[in-house]
């Protein structure tokens, strides 16, 4: 068992849920930061054999992120985890395509907002002595299909800043890794399976995939557990990619 709790902001969402179901057994007690799935995330608490808290994390507002943090840290005591897997639902436009507001919107939400969950974070764990973030972000930064700007661009900065901390951090004993998914069939990635381009070029990209196949919520969320673990406690600044050899 890790010390304290866990916190997974984006908890309600498909591949949020699946993260917060492997940390359950691992972990003291699970925050499920949601901001308008209230219900899902209710019950997804329901179903963790674990003490549970969800609680409303809005990205775009600094005050409701700063309130779920202080919220959580209150009532478990310890956070030992935070771990990010929030984002905007975003289709895949080509950069010609996407216009100013449409780039604020996603920066401002996933950088902007991961920044201000970081700000409300490493205070607490200065405080504790311990601690660590583990980021969603993307295999987009590492080998980019085209129309992924829009997803792959505030996730490059995530996975930059994340360096920084586990850098910047590591002499108070706190990390900072990242997780990068391939195509997975959970949250967002299941949307687009199901209705993004025809089902002969989803065949044509599973074949790209060394092991042949596409991914699920449980694939990411083992890797997300292993890096927010004690098990990790040497790794910081790095990430982990979980594409099944799509970037080979």
């Amino acid at each position: 068992m890790n010390r304290g709790a866990a916190f997974v902001v984006g908890g309600s969402g498909g591949l949020g849920g699946a993260i917060c179901r492997a940390l359950a057994p691992r972990w003291e007690g699970v925050a499920i930061g949601y901001r308008s799935g209230q219900a899902a995330a209710e019950s997804l608490a329901d179903d963790l054999a674990c003490p549970t808290l969800p609680v409303r994390c809005d990205l775009s507002d600094a005050a409701s992120i700063v309130g779920a943090i202080q919220s959580a840290a209150s009532h478990f005591g310890t956070i030992g985890t935070m771990v990010f897997a929030s984002g905007v639902e975003i289709g895949q436009p080509f950069v010609s395509q996407i216009g100013e507001d449409k780039w604020r919107e996603v920066i401002e939400t996933e950088l902007i907002g991961f920044t201000r969950v970081v700000a409300a974070t490493l205070p607490i764990f200065r405080t504790q002595g311990h601690g660590n973030f583990v980021s969603v972000v993307s295999v987009a930064t590492t080998v980019f299909p085209p129309g992924d700007a829009l997803s792959a661009v505030p996730k490059a900065a995530i996975e930059m800043l994340g360096r920084a901390i586990a850098r910047e951090e590591g002499r108070y004993n706190i990390r900072a890794n990242m997780v990068a998914p391939g195509i997975i069939d959970a949250g967002l990635g299941a949307a687009f399976l199901k209705g993004l381009y025809s089902p002969e070029i989803w065949e044509t990209q599973r074949k790209r995939i060394a092991l042949q196949k596409f991914g699920n919520g449980a694939d990411i969320a083992d890797a997300v557990a292993f890096l927010a673990s004690d098990k990790a406690k040497y790794i910081t600044g790095q990430t982990l990619v979980v594409d099944g050899g799509f970037s080979l």
